[in-house]
């Protein structure tokens, strides 16, 4: 019986001591750093929600279809936000036209 007691303890430690639920350990993104995501939904209030390995992200001013290149700026239990980086979404969209264009270049 001490046995299990101690394994809850640790399991317990290793989340910080926090004993809720929604806390799942390690997420898939830090604070400040930039990431490639491609938006495919837009919240409620208009922003675009993109996901790394299924964890939610609220891209301010993304665009549906949008492949962008964002930094996160706060990181939650549940969800981070992030901002595009360089500007936003139209060099984005350019960068990955003529990316594609010049691919097609290569294979002709």
């Amino acid at each position: 019986m001490d046995h299990d007691l101690f394994s809850h303890k640790v399991l317990r430690m290793s989340y910080g001591g926090f004993r809720r639920n929604d806390n799942f350990g390690p997420k898939p993104v830090e604070t400040g750093k930039e990431y490639d995501v491609q938006i495919t939904e837009i919240s409620r209030k208009g922003d675009g929600i993109a996901r790394i390995q299924g964890f939610v992200i609220f891209v301010k001013n993304g665009k549906v279809g949008q492949n962008a290149k964002i930094r996160v700026v706060q990181v939650g239990n549940r969800f981070a936000t992030a901002e595009i980086v360089n500007g936003g979404g139209s060099s984005t969209s350019m960068s990955s036209t003529s990316t594609t264009q010049s691919s097609n270049e290569v294979t002709s």
